[in-house]
């Protein structure tokens, strides 16, 4: 059977087998495995990321609430 009866079999494009060629020739089932679990850690990573950030974000925002009352430098004598 060829590529693109085997795509339609399993409803993929007829495309895919070629892009993952082209992505994963050469490669063997170790460098594969490891690309994965890298792309695994960089998306864990990206979302801890986006956490503190918006951790971050709040506290300024509660800081400037809790200061915006107090006198600034300016204003002491």
């Amino acid at each position: 059977m060829c590529a693109a009866g085997l795509c339609r079999d399993h409803g993929m494009s007829s495309a895919t087998p070629y892009k993952w060629r082209a992505k994963y020739d050469g490669m063997d089932g170790s460098l594969i495995s490891e690309m994965k679990s890298m792309t695994d850690e960089n998306r864990r990573l990206k979302r801890v990321y986006a956490d503190v950030s918006k951790q971050i974000d709040l506290l300024k925002e509660a800081l400037e609430k809790k200061c915006s009352g107090q006198p600034n430098a300016e204003s002491w004598p």
